[in-house]
């Protein structure tokens, strides 16, 4: 018995080689390439958003910046910069007559009064203001001008190196501010105190007002950037460059080397005016030391 095909189901039409043609089960599946495909990209779309997003927080963090764009930061950094000090050289102009009379002059008429100051340029007292309102500006504005240097560096570094590079900015300011100070009250009045007793008495001490303004500077300046040494302590041990051991090791080394750079800056002969000098820059090794220890523990514990 044999039963005719069925009218209402057509069968596999053959091509020329007389293939059966795709049926519609591979229709379908054709017809779900595409969704297929979609889900594809779907599925690539989450690594793409995060590869996106990771280049973005490297933009934000300053990685992923060129050269021109570290070029623009920089630029804008120091515009910053000057503007600080432009501002508090304006704040020190208000004050100019007492930076010029109590504070610039005042340490030279309490060390003697043999010491006089005369003026031999027509331009001098204008220039003695103009140092004096400068150089005061430039101390207020220093530990602005520090942090705006830490926030160009500070994209470049790991988590934890810009939590302790939060605390540096106030380390810095701080023992910036103790050099100024002890340059001011101890270091300039022996100076001035020596330079006034030396000699003969057959000669008079006028010195030119051109002079002492850059001796003045010149010594706070100098005493500012030596009460640093802790700071530089801790970004060599930061880097690895310097151990606690290695600053015992050299110890007494060191103590001959700062009492003889006391004694070359210091114009007495005497000892005890050497020691003046010499036995805050030896504290200031010690601390260093102590600080490079602390660096290093924390390095170690990093590890």
């Amino acid at each position: 018995m044999n039963q005719e095909p069925d009218e209402t189901s057509p069968l596999p039409e053959s091509n020329d080689d007389g293939q059966p043609e795709a049926s519609e089960s591979s229709e379908m599946t054709d017809t779900r390439n595409p969704q297929a495909e979609a889900d594809g990209e779907g599925s690539l779309a989450p690594k793409e958003q995060e590869a996106e997003e990771n280049n973005g927080e490297e933009k934000e963090n300053g990685r992923g910046l060129n050269f021109i764009d570290h070029l623009d930061e920089i630029r804008g950094r120091i515009i910053h910069s000057a503007i600080a000090l432009i501002l508090m050289v304006a704040l020190s102009a208000i004050f100019a007559d007492f930076l010029v009379e109590v504070v610039i002059i005042g340490p030279l008429k309490r060390s003697s009064d043999t010491l006089v100051l005369q003026n031999l340029v027509p331009y001098g007292q204008i220039s003695l203001y103009l140092q004096a309102v400068f150089f005061t500006g430039f101390i207020l504005s220093f530990p602005y001008m520090a942090w705006q240097i830490w926030q160009f560096v500070a994209p470049g570094l790991h988590e934890h190196e810009r939590q302790a590079g939060r605390f540096s900015i106030l380390f810095i300011s701080l023992s910036f501010f103790t050099g100024i100070a002890f340059g001011y009250f101890v270091f300039l009045p022996v100076s001035l105190q020596f330079f006034a007793a030396f000699g003969s008495t057959l000669i008079e001490n006028n010195i030119s007002i051109q002079d002492y303004t850059s001796f003045f500077i010149g010594a706070l300046l100098t005493a500012g950037m030596v009460f640093e040494l802790p700071f530089i302590s801790y970004i060599l041990s930061k880097i690895g460059l310097l151990t606690p051991a290695f600053m015992r090791f050299y110890r007494k080394h060191a103590i001959v080397f700062l009492l003889i750079v006391a004694a070359v800056v210091t114009p007495s002969t005497d000892l005890v005016t050497q020691l003046v000098i010499g036995i805050p820059m030896i504290l200031l090794y010690e601390a260093s030391i102590l600080i490079s220890a602390h660096v290093n523990r924390k390095n170690e514990a990093l590890k």
